[in-house]
């Protein structure tokens, strides 16, 4: 007998698993999800994006629109920066799983914390100046990004 044909790839097997973690986050408009992963494709760290720990999640905007102190975007942590606070070991080399390109504060975050390589799904917001700026540091440091298509077909 010969092993199992058609099994995932790691790469679909981490992006899966970045869209489960997602499904935590609290957010109305947009639940992304990471997982940081090394060389020996073992999980260090899961992520979703929501307020800091100790926060309710009904004493803070979840909203996108009016002045910056009455919306998410003073208050909320993304994906990738929650895969590397809670990360249970060195990320340095590791691998990130991301359901979204990172913003310009994960990307210096990532970058700070010596991940190689950013396997990212959508790039929604690719042509708006954060992720312009994102893309920028990350070709400066030498860290590898690509987009994901899942091999799968979906249900």
């Amino acid at each position: 007998m010969s092993k199992r044909e058609n099994y995932i790839s790691w790469d679909e097997c981490f992006m899966r698993m970045a869209h489960v973690i997602s499904e935590r986050s609290k957010d109305p408009s947009t639940q992304g999800g990471s997982v940081v992963v090394n060389d020996e494709n073992i999980i260090i760290g899961l992520g979703y994006n929501g307020w800091p720990r100790g926060i309710n999640d009904d004493d803070l905007p979840w909203g996108r629109k009016g002045s910056f102190l009455d919306t998410k975007y003073a208050y909320v942590v993304h994906s990738e920066e929650n895969a590397i606070y809670n990360s249970n070991a060195q990320t340095k080399g590791c691998r990130i799983y991301s359901t979204l390109f990172p913003c310009n504060e994960c990307v210096k975050t990532i970058i700070q914390n010596g991940i190689k390589e950013i396997i990212f799904e959508s790039d929604k917001y690719h042509d708006e100046d954060i992720w312009k700026a994102a893309r920028k540091m990350l070709d400066l440091a030498g860290i590898k990004y690509r987009q994901y298509k899942s091999e799968q077909a979906k249900d």
